[in-house]
């Protein structure tokens, strides 16, 4: 009997009928808890630079997973800079300046674990350089098409003004269509990227209320209207005020206890 074989709209074959469908590798789910809490157990202090980590059997037994789960999981984190595997002096932790902070998993651990705020400072200042300069870029380079789909993200923001996560999200997108319009591809990705991973956390993003987002709606309209006359320093200027002001508005209290523990552990 002839098995039929599916295949999908670009004509792509998949398996045939009845085939069975081999099940997902557990071993990789595994692994990346494994590396999620090796990373944040490295960034929050339990192992300092310097230090070795446990041998390859305690690791088994505190993860409960096999050494092969665990070698694959510390080259991993070999691979976004928080180690270093030496032949004969174990797996050593590296100083926080060989990390690669744009890693997904690096990143997000740093920001949940920033108990001073100092990196999310850096993130904001960082942030703000590149969006200002990208917002000047905007209004010098930016198409028909830029310029109604920067309007539309206004617009967009203005009707959400009632709803916060909506609201929130339409904020992103104006943003992303300035960046869009500056052609500064590399830009947007670093920004989009690290401004991704600091949204979800609680003290980046603070607490909506409608005072604040009508005076974020009036601080996006300045950056529209600079962008949108052709004037690059209003632009970079509207830019670097609304990102500055708008942290300094939502910046938490810092524990002063909490933030000498976290300078301590950064040196």
């Amino acid at each position: 009997m002839t098995r039929q074989v599916l295949a999908d709209p670009f004509g792509i074959p998949h398996a045939s009928v009845g085939d069975a469908v081999p099940p997902r590798a557990r071993g990789t789910k595994l692994g990346i808890n494994v590396v999620q809490q090796i990373v944040n157990d490295i960034v929050r202090g339990v192992l300092n630079p310097g230090s070795t980590l446990p041998p390859e059997a305690d690791l088994c037994d505190q993860f409960g997973v096999s050494r092969t789960v665990i070698r694959e999981s510390v080259k991993v984190v070999q691979e976004k800079g928080l180690v270093r595997i030496e032949h004969g002096r174990g797996t050593q932790v590296t100083d926080p300046r060989q990390w690669n902070l744009l890693d997904d998993v690096v990143l997000t651990a740093i920001i949940a674990h920033d108990a001073n705020l100092s990196f999310l400072d850096e993130l904001v200042a960082t942030r703000t350089a590149l969006e200002a300069d990208m917002a000047a870029a905007a209004a010098t380079s930016y198409t028909g098409e830029d310029r109604l789909r920067i309007s539309a993200s206004l617009e967009l923001m203005r009707s959400k003004i009632d709803n916060v996560a909506e609201f929130a999200a339409a904020d992103a997108h104006f943003h992303d269509m300035v960046m869009a319009a500056s052609r500064n591809r590399l830009g947007r990705a670093i920004v989009n990227s690290i401004h991704d991973k600091a949204r979800g956390s609680m003290r980046y993003h603070g607490e909506y209320n409608e005072a604040v987002m009508r005076q974020t709606l009036d601080e996006h309209q300045a950056i529209h209207d600079a962008i949108l006359t052709k004037d690059p320093v209003g632009a970079a200027a509207a830019m670097r005020a609304h990102i500055t002001g708008s942290w300094s508005r939502r910046r938490p209290p810092v524990d002063s206890e909490a933030s000498a523990s976290a300078r301590r552990q950064s040196r």
